[in-house]
């Protein structure tokens, strides 16, 4: 945990130092490193994951109540979004992506380990394949296509948006259709190795981002404030998120405990590369990001120190 806080936070840090060194020269790098992630990492990593992934029967319900939860979020910031706070599209586009995508890869994976124990690693890995990057490259960029500012503007550019910037999508279509025999023996360490690279592209991203915002006097603002989006944000992913997963485990048939603890994973990193690719929200993505993780690592460590696990 130590190790995944450290990292974070270098990253982060080193996205906040060069913003305010070099502005213009972070954002274009840290635009190009989102775009390479998009185009090159995901691809890879989705497909050398994902290939030859067994499904056993006993882990379909704790499945069904996974997306039922995201599924749930996503619709609550939809209409929170959009009818109660009033929100303009790429604004409610940012609330939803920001609460349907989950970090509970590079993050979830390592906490499963030190809070369950390294045996519950596998349902973490089954959980982050078969509903997170599914929420990814289906919900994630389909809101990106549908509430983005770069998508087009008739519903013809913005289904062709979605096709033509998803390459992740037809790597994981491609993982399920043709056979583990063509994966080679080196491609799952590459794509666990290309899965490590993400989280730190992704936070110093994250940095350069939350230096863009300013005050009315031109006054940079961190840490990002607390704004009704940003605060629904937080709600919903990790409140409302685990809470359905709990309360749908406890009502009909006993989800594992893996999947309860990834449902209360912070936004994911894939959140921004959405925002930044379909020209959603900037602000409330960062917000959401920044704070969410700030709190889900300091409840964790502070726990940790007090032995609690």
């Amino acid at each position: 945990m130590i190790a995944i806080a450290a990292s974070t936070l270098v990253a982060l840090l080193a996205g906040v130092l060069i913003e305010r060194r070099w502005s213009s020269t972070a954002q274009t790098v840290s635009a190009k490193l989102l775009e390479g992630v998009v185009y090159i990492v995901m691809p890879l990593v989705v497909f050398f994951t994902v290939i030859g992934l067994k499904m056993t029967a006993s882990l379909g319900v704790g499945i069904a109540f996974g997306w039922v939860e995201r599924l749930t979020v996503l619709l609550m910031a939809w209409i929170i979004g959009s009818r109660l706070l009033r929100l303009s599209r790429p604004q409610t586009g940012a609330l939803m992506a920001s609460v349907a995508i989950a970090n509970t890869g590079y993050l979830g994976i390592p906490m499963t380990a030190l809070i369950l124990g390294q045996d519950q690693i596998g349902l973490a890995v089954i959980y982050e394949n078969l509903i997170n990057v599914p929420v990814v490259l289906l919900i994630g960029f389909g809101v990106g296509a549908a509430f983005g500012t770069k998508a087009g503007r008739t519903s013809k550019e913005r289904v062709r948006s979605f096709l033509m910037r998803n390459p992740p999508l037809y790597a994981l279509i491609a993982a399920l259709l043709v056979p583990h025999s063509v994966s080679p023996a080196w491609g799952h360490d590459l794509a666990h190795g290309l899965a490590l690279a993400i989280a730190p592209i992704g936070f110093f991203a994250l940095g350069v981002n939350l230096m863009l915002e300013h005050d009315e006097s031109g006054v940079r603002v961190f840490p990002p404030p607390l704004t009704k989006p940003i605060i629904t944000a937080l709600g919903l992913r990790l409140v409302i998120a685990p809470a359905v997963m709990l309360g749908l485990s406890g009502l009909l048939i006993t989800a594992p405990d893996t999947f309860k603890l990834e449902a209360a994973m912070p936004a994911g990193i894939n959140a921004l590369v959405v925002a930044h690719m379909y020209g959603l929200d900037m602000k409330i993505t960062v917000g959401a990001i920044a704070w969410s993780t700030a709190l889900v690592v300091t409840a964790v460590s502070a726990a940790g120190l007090l032995g609690l696990f």
